[in-house]
């Protein structure tokens, strides 16, 4: 039966339906704010598979470009592959909701979020997790939310929940938080280099908004929620984790206490298959519970390592960084390089300066945007030792990536200051935790290397947290075994000014105001130090480019004289380019408002480029003079194209001084004259002189 809900949320009605559509679904709901619709279905599998031991969530974020009133793109005209965006909003989702499912819960579980309608002032984004948190509290899935998700801004010093696009072009901050109603589950944002205290109050500001809203859904899931289903939910057999808690601990508490990943690695794969062949006879049939047991005994120990002795793996203190080592310039072709290594994590960042026309073009369900700056980032197997197949960039990869590129946006420089489209690609040749912050700071030193004039240099720093009862670790620069075992993943990136992006996970139900406090605060030391680090190797861009990039200039030019430049179809710009040594030699692009910007590595061919749009963009003159191309004969005279895309008439009397009975007997197609304009008419027609250009 269909039920509709409303709740106030920043000064406009959040609608939520359920029972209209998708009935088959274990929990559904559509959510509307403002215009914009979204649907979220969920449903789980009857019980687990054969032999999984992983809980196999699954999130899409099906963009319908239709909810924008848009066709698809390309040939087919029918939605592919998920975008970049589509894919970040499913991360977005499925962070805060995974946490929440109970341990040991093995059922498929698939999230869907469908976009309907959208409107730009109201985020499908954050609908579609509001969403998601309504159709599982409804339904019969076991999960212990709910949880909610807003969006805040910082305009003029004023905190606003969900700002409308206008405000969030205003915004010093791009924010995102999930949670719910007691603690923090996740936390994503952009930001101009705000303060610790700022990001905080930002962040605590959009959870007393997520209480209200997860009051709000309480209440709709005690109206009209079912019953929790029955789930077989796995559990370890307590004889069995004791035994191998026994046998096991303080052999795994020496073997864990070893400095260098691969060997301490190589000491645990020993004491598993130690443990196993042990317990086979005692246990038989019961392998996969005993390898289960032997790592919940090895996160029980790490944990105890951290939190009661104050002593990690590796034996640095509880704030300590890893060795740093920084170069620039490592490649001599490339335009810009950085190579950044910090413990046994290494990252390679090589810079592409490319033309205005190198830029991405992104249509999606908002406004179509051109992005002059990209970072991409690659996370081959051999940077973890190991084997694999190389495919296209998984969603981690594109998170990772996304998260790197927002970090470094607000010290790129405008584009009037720096006509180039910036491509960063991350290559990360050996990774032990937090290779996307490493990530950061290799771009950092490889735009410096290629002269980009970034207004500071960005470091980032990936934050841990390990909570056992009354003890907790805040972890500076996590590695790989503390972020894999611990309770918290927080990344923070930023200048010696401030933070110019964040992305915290939690694994347990939240975190609150002091540990966000004390972990933000340990964090702006931690980058300090290794921005102090990166600077002592490169702190200021290169005073000359690459001589491998390309040179661009930039003139203006009357917008009404931008058709005349490109010309019908394309054909004088195309010729242009042509005239100055081809595509592969100079790139042209114009902008509404007449920019034009010339990239190439030969200075003749750019000066001859300004000299031929000066040419096409000039109003002639009579009296001036043209060398000029015979393009048509006719009866009564011979059209000529003195300015490219520009023609006038020399008519047959003055050709030549003497009569002439036919223009043939003067002229042919393609020969090149001298010609003068004598007349410019009323309607702009422009007739010219070749007698008059004879001695």
């Amino acid at each position: 039966m269909k039920k509709t809900f409303e709740y106030e949320l920043a000064g406009r009605a959040l609608k939520i339906t359920t029972g209209q559509t998708c009935e088959q679904s274990n929990g559904s709901c559509w959510v509307q704010y403002g215009d914009s619709v979204v649907m979220v279905n969920v449903n789980a599998s009857k019980g687990p598979r054969e032999g999984i031991d992983f809980f196999p969530l699954s999130v899409e974020f099906q963009e319908k470009m239709y909810a924008a009133g848009k066709f698809p793109g390309g040939f087919i005209k029918r939605e592919g592959r998920p975008s970049e965006k589509a894919i970040l909003t499913a991360r977005l989702i499925d962070r805060p909701i995974r946490p929440l499912f109970p341990e040991g819960y093995r059922n498929d579980v698939q999230v869907i979020a469908t976009p309907l309608s959208v409107d730009e002032d109201n985020l499908p984004e954050h609908m579609a997790m509001i969403g998601s948190s309504i159709a599982l509290s409804i339904s019969d899935i076991p999960w212990n939310g709910p949880t909610a998700a807003v969006g805040l801004g910082l305009v003029d010093g004023e905190y606003i929940v969900n700002p409308t696009a206008e405000q969030r072009k205003l915004s010093r901050i791009d924010l995102t938080v999930a949670g719910t109603k007691e603690a923090i589950m996740m936390v994503e944002a952009g930001s101009k280099e705000v303060s610790e205290e700022e990001m905080l109050k930002a962040i605590l500001t959009a959870h007393e908004a997520i209480k209200g809203i997860c009051t709000f859904i309480e209440e709709i899931a005690t109206e009209i929620g079912k019953d929790t289903a029955d789930a077989e939910i796995f559990k370890v057999d307590d004889e069995i984790m004791n035994a191998v808690r026994d046998y096991s601990a303080e052999k795994l508490r020496e073997a864990l206490f070893t400095v260098e990943k691969q060997e301490r690695n190589d000491k645990i794969d020993a004491l598993r298959s130690e443990v196993k062949e042990h317990f086979a006879e005692v246990y038989p049939e019961m392998e996969k519970q005993i390898g289960i047991a032997f790592h919940d005994v090895e996160k029980e120990v790490v944990r105890t390592m951290i939190t009661v002795d104050k002593v990690r793996p590796d034996h640095r203190k509880l704030d300590e960084i890893r060795p740093i080592s920084c170069e620039a310039g490592l490649l001599p072709r490339t335009h810009g390089s950085g190579l950044f290594t910090r413990g046994q994590t290494q990252a390679l960042t090589i810079t592409t300066l490319g033309a205005a026309g190198d830029a991405q073009t992104i249509d999606g369900l908002g406004e179509m945007e051109v992005k002059r700056y990209m970072h991409q980032y690659n996370f081959p197997p051999y940077s973890v030792g190991e084997t694999g197949f190389m495919r296209g960039p998984g969603r981690r990869e594109i998170g990772h990536g996304a998260l790197a590129e927002r970090a470094l946006v607000p010290v790129l420089p405008s584009e009037e200051d720096f006509p180039y489209t910036i491509r960063l690609v991350s290559e990360v040749l050996s990774s032990n935790g937090s290779s996307s912050q490493a990530s950061i700071c290799g771009s950092t030193l490889s735009l410096l290397d290629a002269g980009v004039p970034i207004r500071d240099s960005v470091a980032g720093i990936a934050m841990g947290l390990i909570k056992e009862n009354e003890h907790v670790a805040i972890l500076s620069d996590i590695q790989g075994l503390e972020d894999h075992l611990g309770d918290m993943d927080f990344k923070v990136a930023g200048t010696k000014d401030g933070i110019t992006a964040i992305q915290m996970d939690i694994k347990i139900d939240g975190i609150d105001e002091a540990i966000l406090r004390e972990a933000l605060e340990q964090a702006r030391l931690g980058r300090l130090h290794i921005l102090g680090k990166m600077n002592a190797v490169i702190d200021t861009p290169r005073e000359e480019l690459s001589e491998y990039a390309p040179r661009i200039m930039t003139m203006n030019i009357d917008p009404d004289k931008i058709r005349e430049v490109i010309g019908a179809g394309g054909k004088t710009i195309t010729k242009l380019i042509e005239d100055c040594g081809g595509q592969d030699n100079i790139k042209l692009d114009i902008d509404n408002s007449g920019l034009v910007m010339i990239a190439t590595n030969d200075a003749a061919a750019a000066e001859k480029a300004v000299s031929l749009i000066n040419a096409i963009v000039k109003d002639p003159e009579v009296g001036e003079v043209y060398t000029a191309k015979v393009v048509r004969i006719m009866d009564f005279g011979a059209f000529v194209e003195f300015m490219p895309g520009k023609e006038g008439l020399v008519h047959i009397s003055k050709i030549a001084k003497e009569r002439v009975n036919k223009v043939e007997d003067v002229l042919s197609v393609g020969d090149e004259i001298t010609v003068k304009i004598i007349k410019i008419d009323e309607k702009g027609r422009i007739n010219l002189s070749r007698k008059d250009t004879l001695e």
